[in-house]
Order: structure tokens, then C-alpha cells, then sequence
């Protein structure tokens, strides 16, 4: 599922807590009490830390929690204490637990054995390639870069389509990491590298444009800046560059940033060239800094570097167990109910007989072993015709036992033939695809050029 099991924990507990996107927001002191009382018994801060970047808009590319109050900003400010700020699911967050009451994944015990805790999360969302991973444990760093969830969503059905297709031909539907800051990517050999060997290294660039108006002097803005890069850190290294002479022609650097984006402002000198002044920026600022691409992840508890197409193939395994699982449960439940529904129809046919039975019978247990000894009732139609009111003795609810077995019938079927083959599985499994592209895909906020390195 590409979680930490923090942030599964984190995840699971929201769920159990019932904290929706359609839910009022809790207190982020509460969900952190529940999470390290009940799953992960480690300390609030990491796990506060861990909820605060899930609902980072500027971190993540879907975030799974939705905030309310100050949780951070990219300018490197700390998030509210958590008895200030509140939060819930996101709705993109609940996509990462549905399903997970249909037997579609393994539990394990808690730490002191009390509960049972997902062992992973059905995950329908390929959230490993979209939200991307850092971290560093016992000597292995991880730096696994975001990607747009439309491009991953058509990377996968491709896949599944064509089980043989290369790294090249993925690449025709997955361009590059796509990063919720937005920037540039310079060239792509490094991002075709990352996606054969699991390493690779970016260059990534803010974006910038220069504004011209009339007689005013001209105008350098920062819209974007490189992932994972501070804004403030940014502005305070390219005024040390101004006020030491290494950049020449910038009059002023101001930051007029505001709830609409990032905009930081470089008034340059009339005659000034703002392509020598940019290059100087990339060299000497976090303007352009370098992303080392290091997809390490583990694997039925193995620590391995995976390549693209792995990966592709690692989050598409999963959803096929979770989809079959999920049918399976489905499948047993209807055909318990339709065991059920045949007793009361039986039922029906043998009213009077029933009845004197009942009366006959001494206690419940009496009652129930005549039914299945003498009607040939089996043990669950017995006690479901026992608990069964008198009002559905009448016609009317005859007829709607009879359309709900109809019903029934229909549902086995079609999660019989979803059973019945792995195209079947494929096909609800790029269904399921298609719908996340739909609801949550986007444009690319990064763009990837070919514009060489100075």
C-alpha cells in the first residue's frame, strides 16, 4: 500500500474513529490518542508529525487527510499544536480503506494483543508512485518521487494490457514524477534511468516567467519552486546573491506569495539580461537542485530497489487479491442469504405446521431441533424462521422474498463469472482504474524539458 505503518495506523484509526470526508472534523489530539493507545505506541509527536504531512498539500500529491487550522506551510512553518488543529479523512483518504471490511486483507495482532490492525490497506489508490516516499532506516534511504495519478492510472491498464511492454513503452503514458510543487524537469534521461534501475538523478528547476510592463522596468517571477525546497530559504539565499555582487542586476527581491501560489518577485535594472541572471540563480540557489531518485521499498519483508515496471506490477498484484478477496466474501454472504431466503420460502408452504410445532415445543432449542429434524429444515433456516415476525407470513411478503431471491440469484452470478477467470478480475480491477482517473487525475504540474544543464 506504500505506507509507513505509521500512516497506516493513522489511517485505520481515522476509519474506526469514523472521522469521514462527510463527517464533522476531530481534534487532532484525538485521533493521535487513539492511534498511539490502540496501533502505535511511539510517541505523539511522530505521529502528529506524520498526520500533518498527510494533509500537506505542498508534500503530497492526493493528500489523504483533510486539516483544519495550521498544519505547516511551505515556507517551513511548524504545524499548530495538535490540541489547536483538527482533521478527518479525505475522501481521497477513505480510498486507501474501502473494502477493508470485506475479508480483503490480513490482520495481525496489536502491540500488546488486544486488537487486530491491518497488516496492509486495500489501497485502491497506487499511492507508492503518487505521493511518492522519503525516510532513512538502518542505513537505506528511500527517495521515491511523486507522480500524476492519471499518468499512473493509464500506465497500469497498459500494463495489464500488454504484460510485455518495456520501460520506453510505459514512458509513452507515465512522462516522468510529476511534483505537487510543480517546476521543471531538465531532460529525461535520469527519469528513464530511475524507472529501469530504481536509481536515477533529476534535475529539478522553479519555474519562472519575466514580466515586461510598458516603461517599468522588467520583472523576474518565481511561480513554482523545486520539491521539498523551503520558499524562505530560497528567498534568503538569492538576496545573499545580490547583496554579495554574484548576481548582477536585481534591484529588489520581494515575496508577494499569497493563498493564490507562490510569487516571488525580482525587479531587475532596465538593461539587465535576465537569461544570465537565471543561470547564475540555478547555480548558485536552490533555484535548481538536484533529486536523487532511490526507489527502495520493502517487499514481504525484504528491502529491494524496484524499477517502474516492478512497481507497476507490485500495486496491480495487490488490488487483484484485494478484488478477489473482496469477491469471495461477497459471494459467501450472498449464498448464505439465499440459504436463508429458501427456508422462509419453505416456510411459507408449511405455516400451519410450523406453527403447531412451535407451540408444541417446550423452550427455542426444542422448537428448532423438530424443525430440523421432522421439516428437514437445516440449523441457520430454523433460527431465521424462529426470529421471524408473523407479518411475513402474508402474501405480499411471499412475493418480496421471491424478488429478493431473484436478486440474489443475479448477484451470484455476476460475482461467480468476476471468479471465474483473471480477465475478469482485470476488467473490474481497470474499471476501478478508469474511475480514480476520473475523480481524482489532473493535468501535470511539472513540466519535463529538454534544455540543457549550465
Amino acid at each position: 500500500d506504500g505506507l509507513k505503518p505509521v500512516q497506516r495506523r493513522i489511517l485505520y484509526a481515522m476509519s474506526e474513529l469514523g472521522v469521514k470526508h462527510n463527517s464533522p472534523f476531530k481534534k487532532s489530539a484525538r485521533i493521535v490518542g487513539e492511534t498511539m493507545g490502540k496501533y502505535h505506541p511511539h510517541g505523539d509527536t511522530a505521529i502528529y508529525d506524520a498526520m500533518c504531512r498527510m494533509a500537506q498539500d505542498y508534500s503530497m500529491g492526493i493528500t489523504f487527510v483533510d486539516g483544519q487550522g495550521n498544519f505547516g506551510s511551505i515556507d517551513g512553518d511548524p504545524p499548530a499544536a495538535m490540541r489547536y488543529t483538527e482533521a478527518r479523512l479525505s475522501e481521497a483518504g477513505e480510498e486507501m480503506l474501502v473494502d477493508i471490511d470485506e475479508d480483503s486483507v490480513d490482520y495481525r495482532p496489536n502491540f500488546d494483543e488486544s486488537l487486530k490492525e491491518p497488516v496492509l490497506l486495500p489501497s485502491r489508490i497506487p499511492n507508492l508512485l503518487v505521493n511518492g516516499a522519503s525516510g532513512i532506516a538502518v542505513g537505506m534511504s528511500s527517495n521515491m518521487p511523486p507522480h500524476n495519478l492519471a499518468e499512473i492510472a493509464d500506465g497500469c491498464i497498459a500494463l495489464i494490457d500488454s504484460p510485455d511492454i518495456d520501460v520506453p513503452g510505459l514512458m509513452q503514458y507515465i512522462h516522468g514524477p510529476d511534483f505537487p510543487t510543480g517546476g521543471v524537469i531538465v531532460g529525461s534521461e535520469g527519469i528513464e534511468e530511475a524507472y529501469r534501475t530504481g536509481r536515477g538523478k533529476l534535475i529539478l528547476r522553479g519555474k519562472t516567467v519575466l514580466e515586461k510592463m510598458g516603461r517599468s522596468r522588467p520583472k523576474l517571477v518565481i511561480t513554482e519552486i523545486p520539491y521539498s525546497q523551503n520558499k524562505t530559504a530560497l528567498i534568503e539565499a538569492i538576496a545573499r546573491c545580490v547583496q554579495s555582487g554574484t548576481v548582477e542586476g536585481v534591484t529588489d527581491v520581494r515575496d508577494e506569495s499569497d493563498r493564490s501560489g507562490i510569487r516571488i518577485v525580482l525587479d531587475l535594472q532596465k538593461d539587465a539580461d535576465h537569461e544570465k541572471i537565471l543561470k547564475k540563480l540555478w547555480a548558485k540557489t536552490p533555484l535548481q537542485c538536484n533529486y536523487g531518485v532511490i526507489n527502495l521499498a520493502v517487499l514481504n519483508g525484504a528491502t529491494k530497489e524496484f524499477g517502474l515496471k516492478e512497481l507497476l506490477n507490485i500495486y496491480i498484484d495487490h488490488r487483484r487479491s484485494v478484488i478477489r478477496r473482496r469477491t469471495e466474501y461477497r459471494l459467501k454472504k450472498v449464498t448464505a442469504k439465499m440459504h436463508i431466503l429458501e427456508g422462509l420460502l419453505k416456510a411459507q408452504e408449511l405455516t400451519d405446521k410450523i406453527v403447531k410445532m412451535i407451540k408444541a415445543a417446550k423452550d427455542g432449542s426444542e422448537a428448532k431441533a423438530s424443525l430440523v429434524g421432522k421439516l428437514k429444515f437445516t440449523e441457520e433456516q430454523a433460527a431465521a424462521i424462529l426470529d421471524m415476525r408473523l407479518q411475513r407470513l402474508t402474501g405480499l411478503e411471499k412475493s418480496k422474498l421471491e424478488a429478493e431471491k431473484v436478486a440474489c440469484e443475479k448477484e451470484k452470478a455476476s460475482l461467480e463469472k468476476i471468479l471465474s477467470g483473471k480477465k475478469n478480475i482485470d476488467a473490474v480491477l481497470k474499471a476501478e482504474l478508469k474511475d480514480l482517473k476520473k475523480r481524482y487525475g489532473g493535468a501535470r504540474k511539472t513540466e519535463i524539458t529538454l534544455d540543457n544543464v549550465e
